[in-house]
């Protein structure tokens, strides 16, 4: 019989693992608390953006990106021609705007060192910027252009995948309350009970519970050092005018969806697992809105929201199998990127369930922020 998977957690990188392990040809089962890509799935606005969230250098992160990145097409065909649902993939390009000379060194620096990975990526002066985005403000003095990348609608992103796994024969559950007890035994696998009392087990597990993921280590001695970081947005008339592109500045983005909106994201604090709109991060994003395009000063936004968003200390997520543990695989922490890094999150823990690789060479392994207790263990 075929090894069974229990995945923890039901957003876009939960349905995504359980795709890839039905698959590979594990029985699977999907256990969410609340509703399928309820938490920061459902908030975000779904964008493909490798070359835009990288603009340090060429590092494993910006290779994981690319990676994702280039599987997503594919990807998406296979989830749109399981489910039968439509995910909206916008082929839109991106805009990085310079508004000083401050801001155009470091675009430089960038559009050197990215484009021999986009090759159509260049630097727009002022005349031909406002040629490819008429509408955006005059002050803006050019931008980086990468015509590669795109977007998804992510709230039918999740409503595919979660059809996606439910054709394919995945189980799901939904509500079915917080993670209440986690029990690993070599002899008998996985056991975990949920806050509606029902015990799911399993012998493997692959915990995906995004900002939630840190409580693991109430069950389990490892640390999992993921938190929440609250991201607000906002969504304007799309009749108000035209975005042609995602355009990004320094302090926000505005990207236009087939629903008729403008979203516009993303104000980011602290503030727990507090998920309330708050006037002040509304404002902040509703300024800036009227500084990059001037047809939304003074608009007010017909939709706003919040989401949490997993962060770890470094940036970078946590995908790789606890250490110690190995019955238990984790695939948090994606932060800004949950949507962009659904494939080859989905691919790293297909080929971990298979044991075809291990911590040696993952950068985004939980080793890293465990060694010191590894090291007390093998003492």
């Amino acid at each position: 019989m075929a090894q069974s998977v229990l995945i923890l957690g039901g957003g876009i990188i939960g349905l995504s693992c359980a795709l890839e392990a039905t698959g590979l040809g594990f029985r699977v089962t999907v256990v969410e608390e609340s509703g399928f890509g309820g938490q920061a799935t459902g908030a975000a606005a779904g964008m493909l953006a490798p070359f835009s969230e990288n603009p340090d250098g060429f590092d494993p992160f910006f290779r994981l990106c690319l990676d994702s990145f280039m599987q997503y097409p594919e990807w998406v065909r296979e989830i749109e021609e399981i489910s039968g649902e439509r995910v909206e993939l916008s082929a839109s390009g991106s805009l990085n705007v310079a508004f000083h000379e401050a801001d155009m060194l470091p675009m430089q620096t960038r559009l050197q060192w990215q484009r021999p990975y986009c090759a159509q990526m260049e630097w727009l002066d002022e005349s031909r910027l406002h040629s490819v985005e008429p509408r955006i403000s005059r002050k803006a003095i050019g931008a980086l252009y990468c015509p590669a990348e795109s977007h998804v609608f992510a709230p039918k992103l999740a409503i595919a995948a979660e059809e996606a796994c439910r054709r394919a024969g995945v189980r799901l559950v939904p509500h079915a309350g917080p993670l209440s007890k986690l029990e690993v035994t070599k002899a008998s696998g996985v056991s975990v009970t949920m806050g509606d009392a029902q015990t799911w087990r399993a012998d493997r597990l692959v915990v995906c519970t995004g900002a939630w993921s840190g409580f693991l280590q109430e069950w389990i001695r490892v640390g999992v050092p993921v938190h929440p970081i609250r991201g607000q947005i906002c969504a304007y008339d799309a009749g108000l005018g035209e975005v042609r592109h995602m355009v990004f500045s320094s302090q926000a983005y505005w990207v236009r969806k087939d629903d008729g909106t403008i979203v516009c994201g993303a104000s980011e604090d602290v503030a727990g697992f507090d998920r309330s709109v708050t006037a002040q991060g509304i404002e902040r994003l509703t300024r800036w809105s009227g500084r990059v395009f001037s047809f939304l000063e003074g608009k007010t936004p017909v939709r706003s929201w919040a989401g949490l968003r997993p962060a770890t200390l470094d940036g970078r997520p946590l995908i790789g199998e606890v250490p110690g543990c190995p019955e238990v695989i984790v695939a948090a922490g994606h932060y800004r990127n949950g949507i962009l890094l659904s494939p080859a999150t989905a691919s790293m823990v297909g080929r971990l369930l298979l044991a075809k690789t291990d911590s040696q060479g993952n950068a985004f392994s939980l080793e890293r922020f465990n060694r010191t207790a590894e090291k007390e263990r093998s003492r």
